[in-house]
């Protein structure tokens, strides 16, 4: 199943997030300061973990944000400000089958998205 997940960072009320599982969304808002990075850090996690709490298997998690996925791919240094999200990340368990990671582009992420339109109310949860 298709999991797309997107982070999000506003001056005014800190990070949050959207992820999209079977046509449904999720968000998290006011998840405190931080940066883009860290929200989409946020996000990805949040996504694995809606991935076991659904059971499901043969995962393919989709988002926008190239640098967040090469460094949880391991293909390249995660920075220091990232660090403790990359450990929980290697340290979540995996769902059974395939767990693949893959960069799409914003127009083409469904979390991205749903991500202004659940903020703004035009949607619902």
């Amino acid at each position: 199943m298709k999991i797309f997940f997107d982070g999000g960072f506003r001056p005014a009320t800190g990070m949050e997030l959207a992820v999209v599982a079977g046509g449904r969304g999720h968000i998290e808002r006011e998840l405190g300061p931080g940066s883009s990075m860290a929200a989409e850090w946020l996000a990805l996690i949040a996504a694995i973990r809606l991935a076991l709490t659904l059971e499901l298997t043969d995962v393919l998690l989709l988002g926008d944000a190239a640098a967040v996925i090469a460094q949880a791919n391991g293909l390249v240094r995660v920075p220091p400000a990232c660090r403790d999200h990359f450990d929980v990340w290697t340290r979540i368990p995996r769902p059974p089958g395939r767990v693949r990671l893959r960069y799409v582009k914003r127009t083409q992420n469904l979390a991205g998205i749903a991500l202004p339109r659940l903020r703004d109310g035009r949607t619902s949860e």
